[in-house]
């Protein structure tokens, strides 16, 4: 259950989640997460049918949804996504990005610019929007997805590393600025492959090594901890990785 801040308000509450795709993606199951917690979801991202298949689960479980096809780095679409979702929104969840390997010597500006734009660029857009809606009411809590990327440089993958720790400064940042507003913004690193649609799809032999890949309903979990934190008892960031992850 949610904690005193959040009881007796319940039906008003709702929650805004972006980069939602498959139904085993951890977009989809914070969505079906938070739903559970009674909040009325609105379900965003680039896919009209993987979105309504996440509405359709939501209503057949007795919660409450409704989708927004929505590109995170377009302002206008992050704009729309909030003015559709009006008022009551208590919990925003940038979920957007996907790992972009890559040699730099070898990297095209363009690619390494498009990975900025879809997880440092669009978590600006996603933040500021719900800083907008949340401030004048003085609470809310937004909550990043990060990645071990966020926390170091790797060889091969100069344009994530450098995206995700931009999210996550800019995370930061907005946590300082506005936590004494009374907003709770959070930053989670989810260190390592997700079990999940697609590390099988790109991997078929991934179900034998179970035991390496990260538990979808855990990390899910480390978000409804966040969001159930006391105002005088917030964490800005929660790291999440199986027992064998070296780190």
């Amino acid at each position: 259950m949610l904690s005193g801040q959040h009881i007796g308000t319940m039906s008003m509450l709702k929650a805004v989640i972006v980069g939602v795709g498959p139904d085993r993606g951890l977009g989809a199951q914070l969505c079906k997460r938070f739903a559970r917690e009674g909040l009325d979801i609105i379900v965003s991202g680039r896919t009209q049918a993987s979105l309504d298949a996440v509405v359709a689960d939501i209503e057949r479980a007795g919660g409450k949804a409704s989708s927004f096809v929505a590109d995170a780095t377009d302002e206008a679409d992050i704009v729309a996504l909030f003015d559709n979702a009006g008022a009551g929104v208590d919990l925003a969840i940038y979920n957007a990005g996907n790992n972009t390997a890559g040699d730099i010597l070898e990297m095209d500006a363009g690619y390494f610019e498009n990975s900025w734009r879809v997880v440092c660029f669009g978590g600006f857009l996603f933040g500021r929007e719900a800083l907008r809606r949340m401030v004048p009411g003085k609470r809310g809590t937004i909550l990043f997805t990060g990645a071990s990327a966020s926390l170091r440089g790797r060889a091969g993958y100069g344009a994530f590393n450098s995206a995700k720790a931009g999210l996550r400064t800019l995370a930061q940042a907005m946590a300082k600025e506005y936590g004494p507003a009374g907003i709770h913004v959070g930053h989670v690193v989810v260190d390592g492959a997700v079990d999940g649609d697609k590390i099988h799809s790109r991997f078929p032999d991934a179900g034998s090594h179970r035991e390496r890949l990260l538990d979808i309903e855990g990390i899910v979990e480390c978000y409804a901890f966040l969001y159930r934190q006391h105002r005088r008892a917030w964490s800005f960031e929660v790291d999440v990785r199986t027992s064998m992850e070296t780190w």
